[in-house]
């Protein structure tokens, strides 16, 4: 049977999308970042189902529990605590582990916090990367910000509220007072965007702190054209 990867709400969840909830409602196994964040999800809409944990600190242990199920014909659908499973959370292993071993992977999607912020932000779009998290390490956080100084793409990270204002003045050492856009509680009932150079982003945290989860987003080329370089030589050509 195939592996589902299941994307699933990052706040709203009234954003599960349909083929989502069948997909959850008919596997046999539901293998979860967080089986009791899961299990919420699961009640709010009246399924309940055999929960595995699968996570980063067991993700190698369960890939290799979870083949043989697969092989045997179990359904199992994966998930992550909210958003596009492989994105940003360990099912890499376990998809890559599937395809090697001739399971088929039927991914289901929905919401994912990189695009939803992305989409929203004012940012050109038409090319970005996505960085994940930051180092913690102020030195390793640093020298990984120091690496994108030539990037050309929009460019968007997770970071935690505990390390937001650190974040921002490591950035404003590094590409000056740039303007940024951090995405906070996307689709929940706080979701904000604020948007502005650094220095005034500072003084907002300083002042009002920093809650919830937090999406980073900046272009260090701000003349970005959302039309593609190939596209554009065409037509000067015509």
């Amino acid at each position: 049977m195939p592996l589902y990867l299941v994307s699933t709400p990052i706040g709203n969840l009234d954003d599960l999308p349909p083929r989502a909830l069948s997909t959850l409602r008919e596997a046999d196994i539901i293998a979860a970042e967080d089986t009791r964040h899961t299990g919420l999800l699961l009640s709010r809409f009246g399924l309940s189902k055999r929960l595995i944990s699968f996570h980063d600190h067991n993700e190698g242990t369960r890939s290799a529990a979870l083949l043989p199920l697969l092989q045997e014909g179990k359904s199992i659908a994966l998930v992550s605590d909210a958003g596009t499973p492989g994105i940003a959370d360990p099912a890499f292993n376990l998809v890559r582990l599937a395809v090697e071993n001739g399971i088929t992977v039927i991914p289901i999607p929905g919401p994912s916090a990189v695009i939803t912020a992305l989409m929203a932000s004012g940012l050109p779009t038409d090319r970005f990367v996505f960085e994940n998290f930051l180092p913690v390490k102020p030195g390793k956080r640093r020298h990984k910000l120091e690496s994108l100084k030539d990037e050309t793409r929009t460019i968007i990270f997770y970071e935690s509220p505990y390390r937001l204002t650190k974040t921002l003045r490591a950035m404003q050492e590094i590409f000056g007072d740039i303007p940024v856009v951090v995405a906070r509680e996307l689709t929940k009932k706080f979701e904000t965007f604020h948007r502005g150079p650094i220095t005034t982003l500072l003084a907002h945290f300083d002042k009002e702190g920093v809650k919830g989860e937090i999406t980073v987003l900046f272009s260090l080329k701000g003349q970005n054209t959302s039309v593609p370089e190939e596209d554009a030589e065409e037509a000067d050509e015509e």
